[in-house]
């Protein structure tokens, strides 16, 4: 068929002069056709990065913790709490039961807020402060209080180090005189040698229960022991926390279910004396600082006073660091806030940076985010600008927002559930 069909076309076409050109002809193929009608194909999209997870496990209800035997903690967690519940004494381990007190956080578009709506109820963000029993050299094999320290550690969501750099002969200092250079070793070296134990023992219940399972678990537990490993060699040869390591997200959700000590975020307080807190300059500060640059670069100090209720306060020059300290908290945790305002209420909701419509509207009630159908939200930002809601509607800034929408720190919502 084909060699009667390329005769024809011969046939047809006039023979060639010494001018002409040749014409190559080749069997028909519907593929050749089709290849001409095709289009172009636009690249591909470059695949989404992939989303960092956070560490920690923080809830709406925040919880800090503070450290080291007569360095100033329980003294200092009351005058942040305005009680008198931590047991302040010249002697070591005054704190046996752990004190709680809830403190809120200040934030000015909050009060902002509750002025403008001029609500029957306002509730601020919180963060809960526990006072608890101090931490001293060898806590993490059991002296002093060792063992229950730790235990009330693993519980909270990070941790406020008080850190004493103040020198006075009528308060004791459990190792003898004041070195919070020493001091910070010790609890840093404590934290680390808890979870290398604790590690290892996860490690251990994982040999012991390899037996009994099936291929897809043994792939599943190899993963696990692999990823405990890189735990232990941080921890041990490289001399880091587990926050100040990179990790990928399977690697974080490993250290979240263990609720490891050195992945909680630190705020170092320095604890100074009158003299030094009005004048802002001590001794030890440049030093502190150099010490937390070089083994946890990052973390946030700030200088606080012995007795922030002493008459030192009234002094110039002397302002209160109650405020930054409590944000200083909060912050530590990548955590945000959004407004729920009526009315009926102003309410501050506590959420980590990164968190989408359905799981914030599911801080205030799971089935918020279950049925959930869109959020109405306002910056505070517009809101000020414009003065009331009716007019950042007028202004098109009230927006509709769905599941995808990313929480923005200060948004005002109004959350729709089926």
């Amino acid at each position: 068929m084909i060699d009667r069909w390329r005769q024809f076309c011969l046939h047809r076409l006039p023979r060639p002069s010494t001018a002409s050109c040749f014409i190559f002809l080749r069997p028909f193929s519907a593929s050749h056709t089709l290849q001409a009608k095709k289009k172009k194909m636009p690249p591909k999209k470059a695949a989404a990065a992939e989303k960092k997870v956070l560490l920690g496990r923080p809830s709406n209800n925040l919880k800090i913790r503070y450290r080291l035997p007569n360095v100033g903690k329980s003294s200092f967690f009351n005058v942040l709490s305005d009680t008198d519940l931590g047991k302040a004494a010249n002697f070591p381990y005054a704190t046996i039961n752990p004190e709680e007190a809830r403190i809120p956080v200040p934030d000015a578009r909050f009060d902002w807020l509750c002025d403008l709506y001029k609500p029957a109820s306002r509730v601020p963000a919180f963060l809960t402060c526990i006072d608890i029993a101090g931490l001293t050299a060898g806590a993490s094999t059991g002296a002093g209080l060792g063992n229950a320290f730790l235990s009330h550690v693993r519980a909270v969501d990070g941790i406020f180090q008080v850190v004493r750099a103040f020198d006075d002969a009528e308060v004791i200092h459990v190792e003898g005189d004041v070195d919070p250079l020493r001091d910070m070793e010790i609890i840093q070296t404590e934290l680390r040698l808890k979870d290398i134990e604790w590690v290892e023992k996860h490690l251990d219940g994982l040999k012991r229960t390899g037996r009994s399972l099936g291929n897809n678990s043994l792939a599943d537990k190899a993963k696990k022991e692999e990823i405990l490993r890189k735990f232990t060699k941080a921890l041990t040869v490289d001399g880091k926390d587990v926050r100040k390591c990179e990790w990928n997200n399977k690697e974080i959700e490993v250290v979240n279910s263990l609720t490891l000590l050195t992945a909680k975020p630190i705020t170092y307080l320095v604890n100074l004396s009158e003299k030094d807190y009005i004048r802002k300059k001590n001794k030890w500060l440049a030093k502190i600082k150099g010490w937390i640059d070089a083994h946890n670069p990052g973390d946030p100090s700030h200088p606080i006073l012995q007795d922030e209720r002493a008459e030192a306060q009234k002094e110039p020059g002397a302002q209160s660091a109650l405020g930054k300290i409590t944000q200083a908290g909060y912050s530590s945790l990548d955590l945000i806030r959004y407004f729920t305002c009526g009315p009926d209420e102003v309410r501050a909701w506590t959420i980590r940076k990164g968190t989408k419509a359905p799981q914030a509207a599911g801080v205030i009630h799971s089935d918020f985010e279950n049925k959930f159908v869109c959020g109405e939200i306002m910056t505070y930002e517009d809101l000020k600008e414009h003065g009331s809601e009716a007019t950042v509607k007028a202004a098109g800034k009230l927006r509709q927002q769905g599941k995808p929408y990313e929480m923005v720190d200060g948004d005002i919502a109004y959350w729709k559930s089926g």
